[in-house]
């Protein structure tokens, strides 16, 4: 199965948190194991989608505690590496959605583009031409999905 991190901020808008719903409902529907940071915002609403739509979610934690991660993470990796965990994010995903987000989400798509990996982008930050920017929830899966298979 291809695994695609979503990356956005902890805390979101309502309007945002449905973006990275309807993200994660469609990386699930595509056959994708959804990876991210396992807490709130946009990584609860990712999850949220993809385990609603019978995906499998995986959680990649801040801290010691399995605890920590949202109600829909199926597998919390715990790393007590705090920030630095955002390497293991993007390690373990063939691309990545970034949704929004503040600085956070800034060092994860670095951390993505020196290392290679494809990343599309959803209202964040515009890093043109490295991050491809879209305008859809459909098109982010959709452009991620035939940026894996380039590369495969």
């Amino acid at each position: 199965m291809i695994q695609i991190g979503v990356i956005g901020a902890g805390e979101c808008t309502p309007a945002i948190s449905s973006i990275a719903y309807e993200v994660g409902k469609l990386i699930a529907q595509n056959n994708g194991v959804l990876v991210c940071g396992g807490l709130g915002g946009v990584m609860e609403g990712a999850a949220r989608g993809a385990k609603e739509a019978g995906g499998l979610t995986v959680g990649i934690l801040p801290g010691f505690d399995p605890k920590e991660s949202n109600p829909y993470i199926d597998i919390s990796v715990v790393t007590g590496l705090s920030h630095a965990r955002n390497v293991l994010v993007v390690r373990s995903s063939s691309a990545l959605i970034a949704i929004d987000g503040g600085y956070g989400t800034l060092s994860e798509i670095a951390i993505a583009l020196k290392l290679g990996k494809p990343v599309v982008g959803l209202n964040t930050w515009n890093i043109d031409p490295a991050v491809i920017q879209v305008s859809t929830p459909r098109e982010a899966v959709e452009r991620a999905l035939s940026l894996i298979q380039k590369k495969h």
